[in-house]
């Protein structure tokens, strides 16, 4: 049998492609980042060939690095971004517009409407999401109805809907798999939690025709194959994930109570809850983390918006540091009597707040504040955030879980931040050996259905971490600390909690 696999992930500002061997090893990787359009204030879109493009680019570039034809590659892994939303025609496969990037907030409007009608209860029992504009129905719904014919088309069965998973699937495959595994369906607001199938009730509440929507598969399933001209022969694809639960495959998280934090632009944790649902009292999202091979596991999800987005501010926005590796430096150096806390809401609240009106605000400011203790609020502001998720799965979950957190993403590179972490949830903080994890699970869901990877089981034996965080702070200690962000908190939100 061929000893490798290809993972794509496709990402938010960059797609990259990634070869591992048959020990789960990285040996080649390309990247390619594509232009963010902008059209109006809250608006983030795509351009569907941009990630066409790339994701074809960096494949072939990643191969022929590896060194590797086509026929050396057992199967593809795909990941994604997820909520990203695109419509196409599937005579000519051409998209009718732009798509529409899950940062994207033009239809607040519509789910603040659905809310003051009283849906929200009903969505949230069936789907285990909240009406936002984070989610894929009221972006799928925007296009039908502004996009000239779209809805006539759609109803005549003329259209296909897909995330991104979708999209590049019908590209890589000519056309002849319109598909999406069921972690990104559980995204769009369509999908019934609990029968894992597309909802007649959801759809008509959206306005949505079901004849666009994908044909669910497990995330290790037989999606088809390449069309052969795009790489020289035809290659199998076997895996598909979002790319938060690929990150939690990819941890090895395969065990109920296990938690994965992904700290990138933003932030993501999940816990996996095991083989039913858990509600959350606390506005947690209650998702699917995976299914494959009979088995299906859901997780609480718990999203700040703004984590490596705050370094970038720092750097970008005010232009207090050159590089990012410099705010460890500076926030070790912090005067600890001034404790300049940031709330950084940026773009609103996310879990458990969910305040898409609240802004960023500084608090502790004086005369003496310098770049320092700005770069610490900055950092600080990663761990509170951290610190208000895994409390609001501890409520949800019950008991003392999660007594570990696994992390990645970029800013797990973090030595300061990553014991911040473990100080302020009181939480050990274990960042693995395998950096790659989002690409890595995207491979393992490919290479353990095409039969070179082994069990979950095994899997999560041979996981390794790097380096373990261990909690330094007392506790009285750390109750000031977290108490001064919840005070910040409850000042900055644009309503009183509940």
């Amino acid at each position: 049998m061929s000893g490798f696999v290809l993972a794509i992930d496709q990402g938010t500002t960059s797609t990259r492609a990634l070869v591992f061997d048959a020990d789960r090893r990285l040996i080649a990787s390309a990247q390619e980042e594509f232009p963010q359009h902008y059209p109006a204030p809250g608006w983030v879109e795509h351009d569907p060939e941009d990630l066409w493009r790339t994701t074809l680019a960096t494949a072939r570039t990643a191969l022929a690095r590896a060194g590797l034809a086509a026929s050396a590659i057992a199967a593809i892994g795909l990941t994604n971004q997820r909520e990203t939303t695109l419509l196409w025609d599937r005579a000519s496969g051409r998209p009718i517009h732009r798509a529409i990037v899950w940062q994207d907030r033009r239809t607040a409007e519509a789910c603040a409407r659905l809310r003051a009608e009283g849906h929200e209860s009903f969505v949230t029992a069936r789907t285990g999401l909240l009406l936002d504009p984070y989610f894929s129905a009221t972006k799928i719904a925007w296009l039908l109805d502004r996009v000239e014919g779209a809805r006539e088309a759609a109803e005549a069965g003329r259209l296909a809907f897909g995330t991104v998973d979708s999209w590049l699937l019908w590209r890589l495959t000519g056309g002849r798999i319109h598909a999406t595994d069921a972690t990104n369906a559980s995204r769009t607001l369509l999908l019934d939690l609990t029968t894992l199938r597309w909802d007649e009730d959801l759809c008509r509440l959206f306005r949505i025709p079901p004849a666009i929507l994908p044909e669910l598969r497990d995330c290790a399933d037989d999606y088809g194959t390449t069309e052969p001209r795009l790489f020289g022969a035809a290659i199998p694809i076997r895996g598909v994930a979002g790319d938060q639960q690929a990150a939690l495959i990819g941890q090895a998280c395969f065990a109920p109570g296990m938690v994965k934090a992904t700290y990138g632009t933003g932030a993501f944790a999940l816990l996996n809850t095991g083989a039913a649902p858990v509600s959350s009292r606390n506005r947690m999202l209650t998702t699917l983390g995976y299914r494959f091979a009979g088995r299906t596991a859901y997780a609480l999800e718990g999203a700040v918006f703004v984590a490596g987005a705050a370094v970038q501010w720092l750097r970008d926005g005010l232009g207090l540091i050159a590089t990012a590796a410099e705010t460890d430096r500076l926030a070790a150096e912090a005067d600890p009597d001034q404790p300049v806390v940031l709330v950084p809401a940026f773009t609103g609240l996310g879990a458990p707040w969910w305040d898409a009106e609240a802004r960023g605000a500084l608090f502790g400011l004086t005369r003496g504040t310098t770049r320092r203790e700005l770069a610490r609020a900055v950092l600080d502001s990663i761990a509170f955030q951290t610190c208000d998720l895994l409390a609001a799965m501890r409520e949800d979950w019950g008991g003392d879980c999660p007594s570990l957190l696994r992390v990645d993403g970029g800013l797990a590179v973090s030595d300061w931040t990553m014991q911040r972490i473990a100080d302020l949830t009181g939480t050990p903080v274990d960042r693995p050996a395998m950096r790659e994890t989002t690409a890595l699970g995207a491979a393992w869901l490919a290479g353990f259905a095409a039969g070179l990877y082994p069990s979950p089981e095994e899997t999560a034996r041979a996981w390794a971490a790097e380096r373990r965080f261990v909690p330094e702070l007392d506790e009285r200690a750390r109750a000031a600390v977290l108490e001064r962000w919840r005070e910040a908190v409850r000042r900055t939100l644009s309503a009183p909690p509940g």
